[in-house]
């Protein structure tokens, strides 16, 4: 039975209009919880996406002229009518993307508060002064933008990944062309709807859909300054070189292999709760998602039956249905994958003690893409499931023998994005912040994503480039410091600093001394 929505037709957002992209290739799109077809989104030419280029070109130089508190009126606005249409958004979310509607509300949510911050953008591109130099001498530093940004966001986050990026850069005075997930591009289309509402200026942000013809595009294009992407390290790395070779700024988030760690004064009903949410949330498909649980020898058993007992009790099902905790993973082939770890976790040796391979669905999701929380234990570091990204509910379980161990385990890890400690000693607290490896970190925390006024992202290879995202570091990632050094002088020209030397003496000081700055 073909869902209502199937003739859902994706558009290209150019120049403040929608356009619908012909005589190209297209993708089908899907709603997993059900496995139907609900539309198809277009692979967008490289003349449409230099298209594109040239109206955010375009819209530059005017935009970055606009006084600071009208392009800050425009954040204002469109913050307002994403509180709006709040709801609307979520539900886009949870069809196509297919996250729990209850979690597509949090995102939501949480782009609203990263708007919020970047609301106090006037405070954070303040630039400095240095008065005193020398006589009338001043020195400044003026932070500007740079020019036209794209962005190539991941399925998992279409929401968050738009505000990591686009309040930030236009909010400074860019201009932004996004290319959002072809498996997720729902959202996007209610926020090309905003900006017409807001009346966004024609250009400032463009919405472009494709495959990596689009992306490709931008590395060599002058009219580009910069590149920002949500994705695997793969696509990172290969971004980062293309970026290198055009000259590009970049700033790229890639992989991660998270991992929680329960000492032996954990607490059992703190920890569990915050294991269920960061391992089987978003089924396992976010950046954060627990995937290895590293656990003390004192409390290993005991913790072992409560984590299966917590996976057994979670009810998988339509992302749609508010008694369901958790959604299907992204597609067909996702889940043909996150089977296929689930045999090489079993071949290699760990035991398989939750299989949440085929669960049992309603008629209506049985072709859905679904996946029920998995756990293996006794999963050694050397283990494939242990060593790489599987991006969906699956679990291992490993003993350690003590603290020291699993920092060991974090380090040898060629991924650096989040660890997290269960803990009341002070000791194991201080000395898991210093050394764990990674770029973020959580105390009793499952989820360690720092809040929209804090920097986001990882080390090593979850992190190539210099700027995190959200936060200051969001900010400063979109601008660039130009220094300006002022000498001011009387309307006559006569310089008031002093007495200048003369004759031989004049000429004896300047061969001993000259400056290479303003004297």
């Amino acid at each position: 039975m073909p869902d209502k929505n199937q003739d859902i037709q994706i558009k290209n957002f150019i120049h403040g209009e929608w356009v619908e992209e012909t005589g190209v290739d297209a993708v089908s799109l899907f709603n997993p919880s059900t496995g139907e077809q609900i539309g198809e989104v277009p692979l967008s030419s490289e003349k449409t996406s230099k298209e594109s280029i040239d109206s955010a070109y375009s819209a530059y130089d005017s935009w970055r002229k606009l006084s600071l508190s009208k392009r800050m009126g425009y954040i204002f606005d469109i913050r307002q009518a994403i509180i709006d249409r709040e709801e609307d958004l979520a539900v886009a979310i949870a069809t196509d993307q297919a996250k729990h509607i209850s979690e597509a509300r949090g995102e939501v949510r949480r782009i609203i508060e990263i708007f919020e911050t970047a609301c106090s953008i006037p405070t954070l591109i303040q630039g400095e002064f240095l008065q005193g130099i020398s006589a009338n001498i001043s020195g400044r530093v003026v932070k500007e933008p740079l020019g036209v940004f794209g962005g190539v966001a991941p399925f998992n986050f279409p929401a968050l990944v738009f505000a990591w990026f686009v309040p930030f850069a236009i909010g400074v005075g860019n201009t932004f062309i996004y290319k959002p997930s072809t498996q997720s591009p729902l959202f996007m289309q209610g926020i090309g709807d905003i900006f017409q509402a807001v009346g966004l200026p024609n250009g400032v942000v463009n919405i472009i859909h494709g495959n990596r013809t689009v992306p490709g595009t931008w590395y060599e294009d002058p009219k580009m300054s910069g590149v920002c992407l949500v994705g695997s390290t793969p696509t990172a790395k290969a971004m980062a070189e293309a970026c290198g070779r055009g000259g590009k700024r970049s700033m790229l988030l890639g992989g991660a292999k998270n991992i929680l760690v329960a000492m032996e004064d954990v607490q059992p009903d703190l920890f569990i709760d915050n294991f269920i949410h960061s391992c089987f949330g978003s089924a396992g498909q976010r950046c954060l998602a627990g995937s290895i649980v590293a656990v003390v020898p004192e409390v290993y058993d005991s913790l072992l039956e409560k984590m299966i007992e917590a996976g057994k009790s979670i009810k998988t099902g339509d992302a749609l249905d508010p008694d369901v905790y958790m959604g299907p993973v992204i597609s067909a082939q996702a889940k043909k994958k996150i089977e296929q770890y689930i045999d090489i976790g079993i071949k290699e040796g760990s035991t398989l003690v939750l299989d949440g391979r085929n669960p049992k669905m309603p008629e209506k999701n049985k072709n859905g893409y679904f996946v029920a929380p998995t756990i293996f234990e006794g999963v050694t570091p050397c283990r494939t499931i242990a060593k790489e990204e599987i991006f969906g509910p699956v679990v291992s379980v490993m003993k350690i023998r003590d603290l020291e161990d699993v920092l060991e385990i974090i380090r040898a890890q060629p991924f650096g994005n989040g660890a997290c400690i269960f803990t009341q000693n002070q000791y194991y607290t201080e000395h898991f912040i210093s050394e764990a490896n990674a770029g973020m970190v959580g105390v009793n925390v499952g989820v360690c994503a720092p809040h929209p006024y804090l920097p986001f992202g990882g080390i090593k290879d979850s992190h190539l480039g210099t700027n995190k995202v959200q936060g200051k570091d969001g900010i400063d990632f979109f601008v660039q410091n130009k220094i300006a050094t002022v000498r001011v002088a009387p309307p006559t020209g006569h310089f008031s600093g002093g007495t200048a030397a003369t004759g031989d003496k004049a000429k004896q000081e300047t061969a001993q001394v000259r400056s290479c700055v303003a004297q």
